[in-house]
């Protein structure tokens, strides 16, 4: 059976699929009903709940495993489930939780061992002690969170693919730019995002805390930074460094930066931050998408639509005649 992700307007829909989230609205009609977003390994999709009761309210919660009949269905360019049947998986169903929850495409063991390789090569020491020292306070979280909680990487182990990606542009990027500070851009990276282990409620059905939404991962972060540095009784300018790469790698206030980058490598940071986000959510959208045929709209990259050529790739041509 295909993933719900792969399914196309038109198609049916019976499927086990996993609770992302669930949300109350009221129509204009003054009816409530529920967004739900379903999902499976494959991705996730949108489906409206209408005429929700207060028991659906209640049933239908983040992390509840549902059985759902309908069909796929567009609206403004983007796919939705519209549910005809909607009820509470039972132990007796045959589904597997492992075909239901996204992950990265490389094992945490994997990320683990490339980001800690990584931190061997940060050759500042106070750098090195800092982030070995911050990674270890939340390795559990650190390689099982999503990087957010949509757009990109928002899958378990998300976060941490997210960083390893970063990384080996970085070092790519590097080898072509050697008046680069590998140390402090390496360490950056692997630093920026980790205020949302504390940001976000977990691996799946993931949610704002009260941090996330009060404070948010960037202050979490340069705290985070000061608070380590005190704890080690590091002082100096490694310590500032580091928490302007944080403050500063959206770039602009617009985009939730209180500065803007004000160092090489803290440009820097943003660009691959950025190409690396918008790449895994073009790569995504077009893995699903036909060859000849375009994406859905991508909200996050200007509501575009992405068009897959019909062009082989290299690795079709090998061996052609």
């Amino acid at each position: 059976m295909k993933g719900i992700a792969y399914l196309t307007e038109g198609d049916p829909v019976n499927h086990f699929l996993m609770i992302k989230s669930a949300t109350r609205s009221v129509a204009s009609t003054g009816k409530p009903f529920m967004t739900l977003i379903l999902q499976d390994i494959s991705g996730d999709i949108e489906a409206k709940l209408w005429d929700a009761t207060p028991e659906d309210e209640a049933t239908y919660v983040g992390e509840a495993v549902v059985k759902v009949e309908g069909e796929i269905t567009s609206f403004r360019g983007k796919k939705q489930l519209r549910i005809r049947d909607i009820r509470l998986a039972t132990e007796r169903d045959p589904y597997q939780l492992s075909d239901l929850v996204p992950t990265a495409p490389i094992s945490a063991a994997e990320l683990t061992e490339k980001i800690t390789q990584y931190i061997f090569e940060i050759k500042n020491a106070a750098m090195q002690r800092i982030t070995r020292a911050l990674v270890k306070k939340h390795q559990k979280a650190f390689f099982e969170y999503p990087a957010a909680m949509k757009n990109h990487h928002e899958y378990v182990s998300g976060l941490a693919y997210h960083v390893v990606s970063m990384l080996d542009l970085a070092k790519a990027i590097a080898s072509l730019r050697p008046e680069l500070n590998t140390d402090l851009l390496y360490a950056g990276i692997i630093l920026h995002d980790m205020g949302k282990v504390i940001e976000l409620s977990g691996a799946s059905a993931t949610t704002y805390t009260l941090e996330g939404k009060l404070l948010g991962h960037i202050s979490i972060m340069v705290n985070e930074i000061a608070d380590m540095a005190k704890t080690l009784e590091i002082e100096g300018e490694e310590v500032i460094l580091l928490q302007h790469m944080i403050l500063s790698h959206h770039s602009k206030g617009e985009w939730g930066s209180p500065k803007p980058p004000l160092l090489m490598e803290a440009e820097v940071l943003h660009m691959i931050d950025n190409l690396d986000a918008k790449l895994n959510m073009m790569h995504r959208a077009l893995e699903q998408t036909k060859p000849g045929e375009f994406t859905e709209r991508l909200y996050a990259m200007d509501n575009r639509s992405f068009y897959k050529p019909k062009l082989q790739s290299v690795g079709d041509k090998v061996g052609a005649v």
